[in-house]
């Protein structure tokens, strides 16, 4: 994977719950950590969006979904365990 890819992140949240501004704030810190300037991340509130979520088959939130680059990967929950987070989503060794 490139040093300079674009990342391209969609966070499926349930309103200002506990566990949707956790994985919120943990997302952007592990973005300005090691993706600097490199990332984009969409924000999607199932309250909100009940539609698009079902479209996109979400049933749990938080939900964060590496869109690019490609392989596409998924994972659930507030992304505290940044390490696990990073080698879950092929991210890990990525630095800024």
């Amino acid at each position: 994977m490139s040093r300079h890819a674009q990342f391209k992140f969609r966070l499926y949240v349930a309103g200002d719950a506990l566990n949707s501004a956790q994985a919120r704030a943990n997302l952007a810190a592990l973005c300005r950590a090691h993706l600097a300037g490199r990332y984009q991340i969409d924000i999607v509130d199932v309250f909100k969006e009940p539609k698009r979520a079902l479209a996109d088959a979400i049933f749990i939130t938080p939900t964060l979904v590496k869109l690019a680059p490609l392989p596409e990967r998924t994972i659930v929950g507030t992304l505290s365990q940044t390490q696990t987070v990073l080698q879950a989503l092929g991210l890990f060794g990525v630095s800024a």
